[in-house]
């Protein structure tokens, strides 16, 4: 028997082992979108908007998801989509340490490197990151899906801590060989940990699929019959304003620490771990309380979903408040309420996201799961972009950098307003007493 596997169902040590694979995924990711972007705009003394733009298009590539979870889907075998997508994500990593190197000789060059790199950066993490959460959804007992895609998004992200931690020891003091050098350890030590993590894990109810001939749907047919699907529609909205309300934030967080509290450069860095231990906590919290109180109250998984996106709106109005009050105001526990709701309302939609992308036609999964990753994806490289917009056009008008803020924190709190009602409207859509057992924890 396949380690990791009981018949045709994932155990919980397969569910970790597909974690690993996130692991793998976000320690790569991170160092392109952090420690790159980072080199480039302090030690190359280059414009922001250069590594912006790069990774607008790791983001913008992603509108693919759908094709390739469609691709995916016909070919029923989601392990070899994995590991070519994280070869093409390690490759493609190494690819763009080398393109930042080379923007110290010739920026021309360097910039044309690191926009092909950044493409496939794009190209893989969206490849491998589609079909393992298709695996999760095909492979994993329903009962067991969303608390499995909760471990995988946790174990993603430990891969950026562990990634960013190693690569600041590694990096010190900095050279363009040091850089190149860890760049291509990380990601050889990637892609291994995810080639060994993955390989012999999909069951063989996959190859008795490819077995048997099955029709097999044209691409914009297999998306035309998602879309048709109210609450598949509704959700693919949902995944958008949430996620464009949680990425608005990305790049306001610090500057406003800064401008508004006079905090320093290293106090504001501390605002995102109160932040990511805030998101661990929310996506703790709702697993507990499912696997303590199961479908019943605190264990209804639409309820957290609503839940979390409004206490999201009242931790963004909160830090209006504080803006009024200055700094007296405590700031970190704010910003890890923001956490907290931020990590209770993502864990939750996994759970609706899991549910969803088994039904409908069959073996439609991979496409289900590419349409709402590239609505993420679609949500995050706007969403940052126009938070930081939003932000310098609003201290055109005003005098003070805090009422510019209280109208951008304002704006994402009604972004999560509407997102919770949306939330509400795709439960109403399912009958009475939809279980929420998929958020408990795995029983010891």
């Amino acid at each position: 028997m396949t380690p990791g596997r009981i018949g045709r169902s994932l155990t919980w040590f397969g569910v970790v082992r597909l974690g690993l694979v996130q692991t793998a995924l976000g320690a790569i990711v991170v160092l392109t979108q952090s420690t790159l972007n980072r080199i480039m705009v302090v030690e190359l003394a280059l414009p922001a908007v250069l590594p912006a733009f790069l990774v607008g298009l790791y983001y913008a590539i992603q509108l693919l998801r759908p094709k390739w979870g469609h691709g995916a889907d016909l070919g029923g075998r989601r392990t070899a989509w994995i590991i070519g997508g994280m070869a093409v994500l390690a490759l493609s990593g190494f690819a763009a340490a080398v393109a930042t190197v080379l923007m110290e000789w010739s920026l021309l060059w360097g910039t044309l490197l690191g926009v092909v790199a950044f493409l496939f950066i794009g190209v893989g993490s969206g490849a491998a990151g589609t079909s393992l959460l298709t695996l999760l959804a095909s492979e994993v007992a329903p009962k067991r899906r969303a608390a499995a895609a909760s471990i995988t998004w946790m174990m993603m992200i430990a891969g950026f801590i562990v990634a960013t931690a190693l690569a600041g020891q590694l990096l010190d003091p900095y050279s363009s060989g040091r850089l190149l050098l860890v760049s291509g350890g990380i990601s050889v030590a990637a892609f291994l940990l995810a080639l060994i993590a993955v390989w012999g894990l999909e069951g063989e109810s996959a190859l008795a699929a490819d077995a048997k001939p099955k029709p097999k749907p044209a691409f914009m047919a297999a998306l035309g019959d998602v879309l048709k699907d109210d609450r598949a529609r509704r959700f693919t909205i949902f995944v958008f304003l949430s996620m464009l309300a949680y990425s608005m934030q990305d790049l306001i967080l610090e500057p406003y620490g800064g401008l508004v509290f006079a905090m320093t450069p290293g106090e504001t860095t501390q605002l995102a771990s109160f932040q990511h231990g805030g998101v661990l906590t929310g996506m703790l919290l709702v697993a507990v309380a499912a696997s303590r109180f199961g479908a019943v109250g605190f264990g209804c998984r639409q309820g957290w979903v609503i839940g979390g996106c409004l206490l999201s709106a009242v931790a963004l109005a909160l830090l209006v408040v504080g803006g009024q009050v200055g700094l007296d105001w405590p700031l970190r526990a704010n910003i890890f309420l923001l956490g907290l709701g931020n990590g209770a309302f993502a864990v939750a939609a996994i759970g609706q996201m899991m549910g969803l992308a088994g039904e409908g036609r069959e073996r439609s999964e991979g496409t289900r799961m590419g349409l709402w990753g590239a609505a993420q994806a679609i949500a995050f490289g706007v969403g940052g972009f126009f938070g930081a917009l939003s932000l310098d056009l609003a201290r055109l008008v005003f005098d003070s950098p805090t009422p510019a803020f209280a109208v951008v924190f304002t704006g994402e709190a009604l972004l999560f307003i509407l997102a919770a009602i949306l939330a509400s409207r795709i439960g109403r859509d399912r009958q009475q007493g939809d279980p929420v057992e998929s958020l408990a924890l795995p029983a010891k």
